[in-house]
């Protein structure tokens, strides 16, 4: 059995949250490349993840502010669906993985650092992309700054 272990994360998970929604900051403000927010469609959007388990690592959320799964709309799914195979097919392009990790932390218990907003991981994973780095140092290397693969991935959404 494989593992995607990450132990660096807790300290985002445990911090001291700012007030107010991350994700819905990153909507309402106009400062996409800032948020690093690479995609609007009508229902949902896509974000980089500020703090990656790999290079790019992508979120894609419901406009609307909510946290039970249920009560989204099937619009909502749809979009979000179509926004993840959009989002596959441009990682793959670009930056070339062999894999993927797919999916949802429901409630704060599940790993949610933001619970009370839906939004849906995308993690591209590559063959010995995991190391002693992080069970030994606590340390995650990611390869890439997220202003740089934010313009290697924004090109091909804003073709979209």
């Amino acid at each position: 059995m494989k593992h995607l272990f990450s132990p660096w994360r807790s300290a985002y998970i445990n911090r001291k949250q700012p007030a107010g929604c991350f994700l819905c900051r990153a909507k309402e403000q106009k400062k996409d490349r800032s948020n690093l927010l690479l995609f609007r469609g009508q229902q949902s959007f896509i974000i980089m993840n500020r703090f990656p388990y790999n290079n790019g690592h992508l979120m894609i959320a419901p406009y609307r502010h909510i946290g039970d799964i249920t009560k989204l709309t099937a619009d909502e799914v749809g979009e979000m669906f179509i926004l993840l195979q959009q989002a596959n097919g441009i990682l793959k392009r670009e930056m070339k993985p062999e894999g993927f990790n797919v999916g949802m932390n429901l409630g704060r218990v599940a790993g949610a650092g933001l619970a009370e907003h839906l939004h849906l991981h995308v993690v591209p994973r590559w063959n010995g992309d995991t190391n002693f780095m992080p069970t030994l140092a606590d340390t995650k290397v990611i390869s890439e700054a997220l202003d740089t693969t934010w313009r290697r991935l924004g090109r091909w959404f804003r073709k979209q």
